[in-house]
């Protein structure tokens, strides 16, 4: 399947299949899409969109570019929350501590802040000494002996998802639902989570200003995470 094929049919709002998604994905990972392919991708799926079944193969694919953590012999639940952040979010600071105190295993990847937001990582690596973005190792030991731990994207989680954030960052594509949706799902279940809670912040200090684009978010992720067997569900 070339590139430039998938690129077409979807500029041409066109339904994609899972496969067309999954090998996509794969040259993103490889490199044998190209920057420029993966900017016109997501400026066509920008403009036209993607259905359920779509975003549910695109974040599946995501996750399956790289790790998968297995989470089976920890002896309580693994969950998780997600915000889509906003000035002066800290309440995953606050939520994952109270969380594994209560039992459960809370191993949170965090992203950095959208537009003008800061994110729960760009809080940590201004903590000197923190590592934020820790081998896995180190990431298994810190859930295991603490209940939970904060970190980053590491090089193994989810790369596709990695390098299709940097060029749509570039690209004017950031605002997209369907890849926003495909970005943090692909990282969430790439951690190998039983469940997760999305926070979706509104107003003028978040990433999504408008009620209505906050709802279709939230929507869309609910959708998009059960669709792909995480049981989720959104606070606006």
């Amino acid at each position: 399947m070339l590139p430039q094929e998938i690129i077409r049919r979807k500029r041409d709002g066109l339904r994609l299949s899972e496969e067309e998604i999954a090998g996509f994905v794969a040259g993103v990972t490889s490199g044998a899409v190209s920057d420029g392919q993966v900017g016109a991708f997501a400026m066509a799926v920008f403009f036209n969109g993607m259905n359920r079944d779509e975003a549910v193969a695109l974040t599946l694919a995501m996750r399956d570019s790289g790790d998968v953590l297995d989470w089976s012999d920890l002896p309580g639940p693994v969950t998780d929350k997600h915000s889509t952040g906003g000035v002066g979010d800290n309440v995953s600071l606050m939520l994952a501590p109270i969380v594994a105190a209560c039992g459960a295993y809370v191993p949170m990847i965090s992203g950095r802040g959208l537009g003008h937001t800061g994110g729960t990582l760009d809080k940590m690596d201004a903590i000197p000494g923190y590592a934020s973005q820790p081998d896995i190792a180190l990431f298994r030991k810190a859930v295991l002996e603490t209940g939970c731990a904060i970190i980053g994207q590491t090089a193994d989680l989810a790369p596709a998802d990695r390098r299709l954030y940097a060029i749509r960052d570039v690209t004017g594509t950031v605002e997209s639902v369907p890849l926003i949706t495909a970005s943090i799902l692909s990282k969430k279940l790439a951690a190998g989570l039983q469940s997760l809670v999305l926070d979706v912040k509104v107003g003028n200090g978040a990433f999504m200003e408008k009620s209505r684009d906050a709802t279709a978010l939230a929507n869309s992720l609910v959708e998009i995470a059960n669709g792909a067997g995480l049981k989720a569900s959104a606070l606006i």
